[in-house]
C-alpha cells in the first residue's frame, strides 16, 4: 500500500508525535510532514514557539522519524511553509528540505509564487535545487489559484492549469523538480481545467498528490466522496499514466469538528476514503 495523509489537522488536536501514532493505527503506511508553523511569527513579530523554529529543529525531525519507525510507517513527503513570497517563510525553505531528509521523506512540496510566471518561478526553484540535491530530496511544485477580490471567484495563478504546470516544469527541466497535483485545486471550475487534464499532461513528472474533495467551486479540503469530485475519472487517468507515487490525503478541514475523544474515528474515516481510491487503482 501507498496510503498517506497530512499531519497538520491531527496535530492541532494531538500534537505531531501522537498524530503519527494515530495515523499508523488507522492503517496509513506513511505521513506527509506538514511544516506550516515553520517560519511563522506571532503578534510580537517573533517566531512562534515551535520545535522547527529553534536551533534543535533537526532533533524534532529525527524524533518524528523514530516514532514513525516504531509504528511501522514512513514519511513519504512534506509540505514547506507558504506563501513563499513572505521573506521570513522563504528564508526557512532550505530548513524544510533538510527536515524532510532527516524525517525520511523523498519529496518536499514547495509552492510556486502564485503571481509569478514560469521564468521567475524557475529562478526561485533553481536557487533551492542544489541544496535539495545535496539532501537527496526532490522539490514538488503544485498547481495553485488566486481569488478575484471583488467576486471571490477563483482565477488563474502559477501552475493553475495543465499548460502553466508543464511550462513551469519545462522551464527548470531538472529531475529534482517534479509535480504535486492538488486534485481539489484542479477541479475548481473557475480555473477551466481538471485533475484528469493535468494528469495526462504531467505524465511521469507527476510524483505526488494532494487528495481531497470539494463542491467544484470552493477549496474545501474535505474527505473524499463527501462532495462533488468524480474520483473514478481521476483514478482511471492515474492508471493510464502508470502513476507510481503515494495516494496522499490533504483533507485537512475534515477533522475540524473532531476532538481528542473521537479523532481516532475521524482519522479512520480518512483512511477508509483513500483506501477506496487505492483499491480502485489496483483493480485489474
Amino acid at each position: 500500500m501507498k496510503l498517506s495523509t497530512e499531519i497538520s489537522s491531527a496535530s492541532k488536536i494531538l500534537g505531531e508525535e501522537r498524530a503519527i501514532e494515530y495515523i499508523a493505527k488507522a492503517g496509513f503506511n506513511a505521513f506527509d510532514f506538514s511544516m506550516f508553523k515553520l517560519g511563522k511569527v506571532g503578534d510580537n513579530n517573533e517566531l512562534i514557539d515551535y520545535p522547527l523554529n529553534t536551533a534543535n529543529y533537526l532533533s524534532f525531525a529525527k524524533r518524528l522519524k523514530k516514532i514513525a519507525d516504531d509504528n511501522g510507517i514512513i514519511c513519504n513527503q512534506s509540505h514547506a511553509p507558504f506563501p513563499v513570497l513572505d521573506p521570513i517563510k522563504n528564508s526557512f525553505l532550505k530548513r524544510a528540505i533538510e527536515c524532510t531528509m532527516v524525517a525520511g521523506g523523498e519529496i518536499c512540496v514547495i509552492h510556486p509564487n502564485n503571481d509569478w510566471g514560469a521564468e521567475k518561478n524557475r529562478d526561485f526553484y533553481l536557487e533551492l535545487l542544489p541544496f535539495a540535491k545535496e539532501c537527496g530530496v526532490k522539490i514538488a511544485t503544485e498547481n495553485m489559484y488566486n481569488y478575484n477580490t471583488t467576486t471571490w471567484e477563483v482565477i488563474s495563478a502559477a501552475c493553475s492549469n495543465e499548460i502553466s504546470f508543464v511550462e513551469h516544469l519545462n522551464a527548470v527541466s531538472d529531475e529534482y523538480l517534479v509535480a504535486c497535483l492538488d486534485v481539489g485545486h484542479a477541479e475548481m471550475q473557475g480555473l477551466k481545467t481538471s485533475a484528469v487534464k493535468n494528469i495526462y499532461a504531467l505524465g511521469d513528472k507527476l510524483q505526488a498528490l494532494h487528495i481531497h474533495d470539494n463542491d467544484l467551486i470552493h477549496d474545501s479540503h474535505q474527505i473524499p466522496f463527501s462532495l462533488s469530485i468524480d474520483f473514478g475519472k481521476i483514478v482511471k487517468a492515474l492508471k493510464d499514466i502508470k502513476y507510481k507515487g503515494y495516494f496522499t490525503l490533504e483533507a485537512d478541514c475534515y477533522l475540524n469538528d473532531f476532538n481528542e475523544d473521537n479523532v481516532s474515528v475521524g482519522i479512520k474515516n480518512l483512511y477508509n476514503s483513500v483506501k477506496i481510491i487505492e483499491d480502485e487503482f489496483n483493480k485489474e
